[in-house]
C-alpha cells in the first residue's frame, strides 16, 4: 500500500491505462498543458503527445460527440467534463446517443468510453458548480455510473471503466481530491457494480456513497459510543447497483438509513428505499430514513451549512433505533 491523494490516484490510473493500451485517448478542455481543471491529466501530454491528449474548444456537446465517434471506430476515449454541472449541456449526446449505441445498432457497435466529471459541494463554488446530479444518469439504461469515495476506489474504478465496453460516467467529488488514503501497489481493478462494506455492524445499516461515506463512518463512531453498532455500505457504483449487498446487510440489521449529498427529493435514496420496501418489508423493524440536502440550489456563502453531515446521520440513526 502507498498513501496517495485522490487526484493523484486518478492521474496514475490514466497514465497506467494509456501505457497499457494505445487506444486510450484523453479528450477535454485544458486536459493538455494545464493538466485538467484539478490536475487529473497532469503530465499526460508530455508522456503521450498531442495525438492522444486532445485539448478541445469549450463545447461539451462537441467533446462528448467526438468521443462517441472515436469509440465507435475503436478508440477508448476518456472525456473530462470540467464540472458535472456542465453535463446537461451534452445531455442529448449522453442520453440519446452514447447510452443507446449498443441497443440502436443491435450490438454491432459498442461505446467503450468514459466521462469523468467532478461534482459535489463544499468548496463554495455555488449553485452552478456544486451540484450532485447522479440520479439523472442512474435513470438511463445503457449507462453505467460510479462514484468512488477513496483514492483506491478512484483508481481501481477508473481503470475498470476504461476497460469496459460500455459507457461509464465517473463522478468524482471535488472535496475529495485533496484527501489521501492507501492505494494498492501494482495492477488492480475495482469491479463496477460491487459495493464495499466499510464498517460491519448489527443494529443499523447505512447505505451511502462518495463524500458521505466519510460522514457515515464518522457518525458510526459517534453512535458506537452510545452502544449502537452501525454497518456502513459504500455503494461505489449506483448503476449497476449492488442490490444483494444492501439486502444482506438489512437482513442482518432490520433498519436502514440512506445518506447522500444530493437533494433528498427524487434521489438515489428514494430508489433504494422503494427497492428495500418492496423486497423486505417483513424484515424491517423501523421506517427507512433518508438523509440528503434540502430542495434548494446550492448557496454560495453557506455551502457547508447546506450540506448533510455526520450529525444529520446520527440523528436519523437514533430515530430509527428509537422507533
Amino acid at each position: 500500500m502507498t498513501e496517495t491523494r485522490y487526484i493523484k490516484a486518478i492521474n496514475e490510473a490514466l497514465h497506467e491505462e494509456m501505457t497499457r493500451d494505445e487506444n486510450v485517448v484523453i479528450i477535454g478542455e485544458d486536459v493538455g498543458a494545464p493538466g485538467g481543471a484539478f490536475g487529473g491529466t497532469r503530465g499526460l501530454l508530455q508522456a503521450f503527445g498531442d495525438k492522444r491528449v486532445k485539448d478541445t474548444p469549450i463545447s461539451e456537446s462537441a467533446i462528448v460527440g467526438l468521443a462517441l465517434g472515436a469509440a465507435m471506430k475503436g478508440l477508448r476515449p476518456v472525456v473530462e467534463v470540467m464540472f458535472a454541472d456542465f453535463l446537461p449541456v451534452c445531455m442529448d449526446q449522453i442520453v440519446n446517443q452514447i447510452a443507446k449505441t449498443r441497443f440502436m445498432f443491435g450490438g454491432q457497435f459498442a461505446a467503450p468510453l468514459v466521462i469523468r466529471a467532478p461534482g459535489g459541494a463544499g468548496l463554495n463554488a455555488g449553485p452552478q458548480h456544486s451540484q450532485s446530479l447522479e440520479a439523472w444518469f442512474a435513470h438511463i439504461p445503457g449507462l453505467k455510473v460510479v462514484m468512488p469515495a477513496t483514492p483506491a476506489d478512484a483508481k481501481g474504478l477508473l481503470k475498470s471503466a476504461i476497460r469496459d465496453n460500455d459507457p461509464v460516467l465517473v463522478l468524482e467529488h471535488k472535496a475529495l481530491y485533496a484527501s489521501s488514503g492507501d492505494v494498492p501497489a501494482g495492477e488492480y481493478l475495482v469491479p463496477i457494480g460491487k459495493a464495499d462494506v466499510r464498517r460491519t455492524g448489527k443494529h443499523v445499516t447505512i447505505v451511502t456513497l462518495s463524500r458521505m461515506v466519510l460522514d457515515s463512518l464518522e457518525a458510526a463512531e459517534t453512535l458506537a459510543a452510545q452502544g449502537i453498532d452501525v454497518e456502513v455500505i459504500d455503494l461505489r457504483s449506483i448503476s449497476p447497483l449492488d442490490r444483494q449487498a444492501i439486502f444482506s446487510s438489512v437482513e442482518k440489521t432490520s433498519r436502514l438509513v440512506i445518506a447522500h449529498e444530493a437533494v433528498k427529493s427524487f434521489g438515489i435514496g428514494a430508489e433504494i428505499s422503494a427497492m428495500v420496501s418492496e423486497e423486505m418489508i417483513d424484515v424491517l423493524d423501523a421506517p427507512i430514513l433518508r438523509v440528503g440536502a434540502p430542495f434548494s440550489p446550492v448557496p454560495f456563502s453557506q455551502e457547508r451549512e447546506y450540506l448533510p453531515n455526520a450529525a444529520d446521520i446520527v440523528r436519523a440513526v437514533e430515530k430509527v433505533m428509537n422507533y
